[in-house]
């Protein structure tokens, strides 16, 4: 596409793409200086420049040997500029919109496998029927954000399921976004190193209501009590609670995790493969959502009875070995919380846990997930989890503090064998984390690394 199709200018160069990660940028590039959290993408601009960028948008001044623009709103220019590249219309879509502290990645997957006809787009890339494309962040950059829906548009498909993190509404990666729904998981601390309180955590994750259609449906855990002051005139609530919209009324652990759900004089039974108390929350958040969005509810109650496991979350993993194993995303307090509460529940011989915590986040969680994974184990296993430019001993020092009774192996692969070297019949070994991560953070770099391969490497 010529520049002076997406921007005021006489010139007639030719762009083949869009970005403001100076890394990505190649021959006919745009490079969009933006200021990110953790770093000023105008500090990269000459790297832009080697690498190909052929017109340059900023918001300050530049001394360069290439065509360039300053504008006033940076993002919003962005966002333009990508709308108009990638020939979007955002009204086009029909956009579900799930944000909360656990859980997002299953609700939304599950959304998208009950719709059928639904793109999924969050932490384990853009599903677009059976093909997955990774991408770089739960919520994309704008630029990849926009690169996706042409894809999703291309695949003639309409709606999307998709993640919505509280970093992606800090950086208004969503603006002028219009979902027909949106749905709130829960919302615990998390991601302070960026929000700083729990109360701008909380208020960047409202901001989602922002961009709400004004027809719009809104669903929300009616047992989380952060979340008791959103106001909506369409606004349905789900949970355990009776004053709830939705009530789980009882939960029934076997084979399938049998779920009763009450909403006025209707009476639902859903079987559902997914295991846990957090389960439960999530599946039944799924099915609200689409019974909203005018699925049939004998339909959705069908196909949740046939869904497939959550890649990376609370996935049993069958290598034919006499114990079992079960890998997971949980990394947040309430989610390492919610697996080894409902693990202790099931009559396991030994709980064998192997986690970490990751670099560069929240320093105050670590002795609290320590002592949590001691307390609910019965062999801990500390490890490596993207420990970024910390020391790995000094993060795990922090998490057992004058704790004794733990394991410590630096190594996360020689963890995770080690776990299974020890486990015996009637064990469980849980592998929190990393879920189905692609990498370790290391340094400032990302090194090829995935537990699940890590794991099956072990059984060949």
């Amino acid at each position: 596409m010529k520049i002076n199709k997406l921007l005021e200018t006489d010139l007639d160069i030719n762009i083949k793409g869009i970005t403001d990660d100076s890394r990505l940028v190649k021959d006919g590039y745009i490079f969009v200086a933006t200021k990110g959290y953790n770093v000023d993408h105008y500090d990269y601009i000459d790297d832009a420049i080697k690498n190909g960028c052929v017109f340059l948008v900023a918001d300050r001044e530049v001394s360069c040997n290439i065509p360039h623009k300053i504008v006033d709103n940076l993002d919003e220019c962005y966002r333009q500029l990508c709308l108009k590249f990638y020939d979007i219309d955002i009204d086009e879509f029909k956009l579900i919109g799930v944000t909360g502290t656990d859980g997002k990645t299953t609700t939304t997957t599950l959304i998208k496998e009950l719709i059928k006809d639904c793109a999924y787009l969050g932490t384990n890339g853009l599903t677009i029927e059976d093909k997955t494309i990774s991408t770089s962040n739960t919520t994309p950059c704008i630029s990849e954000l926009y690169k996706d829906l042409s894809l999703v548009k291309k695949a003639k498909l309409n709606t999307v399921s998709m993640e919505v993190s509280s970093e992606a509404l800090l950086h208004n990666r969503v603006d002028g976004f219009k979902f027909d729904i949106i749905a709130f998981t829960n919302v615990t601390g998390d991601h302070l190193n960026v929000h700083k309180t729990f109360n701008n955590y909380l208020n960047c994750k409202l901001k989602l209501l922002d961009y709400l259609k004004e027809d719009g449906i809104v669903i929300v855990n009616g047992d989380d009590d952060n979340l008791h002051n959103i106001k909506h005139n369409n606004k349905y609530t789900f949970g355990f609670n009776t004053n709830n919209d939705f009530i789980i009324k009882d939960v029934k652990y076997d084979n399938l995790t049998k779920i009763t759900v009450i909403n006025k004089k209707n009476k639902y039974i859903i079987n559902s493969p997914l295991k846990g108390k957090y389960n439960v929350y999530n599946v039944v958040l799924a099915f609200v959502t689409c019974l909203l969005y005018g699925i049939n509810e004998e339909t959705i109650i069908e196909r949740i009875k046939n869904i497939k496991p959550i890649s990376g979350r609370c996935e049993f993993l069958d290598f034919g070995q006499d114990f079992d194993i079960v890998l997971d995303y949980a990394h947040t307090i309430n989610g390492i919380r919610s697996i080894l509460t409902d693990f202790k529940e099931y009559n396991y011989n030994r709980i064998i846990t192997v986690t970490g915590c990751a670099g560069g986040r929240e320093k105050e969680k670590r002795p609290i997930i320590g002592k949590m994974v001691i307390d609910n184990s019965d062999i801990s296993i500390f490890t490596m989890d993207d420990p970024r430019k910390e020391s790995v001993d000094e993060i795990i020092d922090q998490m057992v503090e004058d704790e004794k009774d733990y394991i410590r192996i630096i190594d996360r692969e020689e963890a995770i064998h080690y776990a299974f070297d020890i486990a015996e019949k009637g064990d469980v070994v849980l592998i929190l984390g990393k879920g189905r991560d692609n990498y370790m953070a290391i340094g400032d770099k990302k090194i090829e690394y995935n537990d699940y391969t890590t794991i099956s490497k072990y059984f060949t």
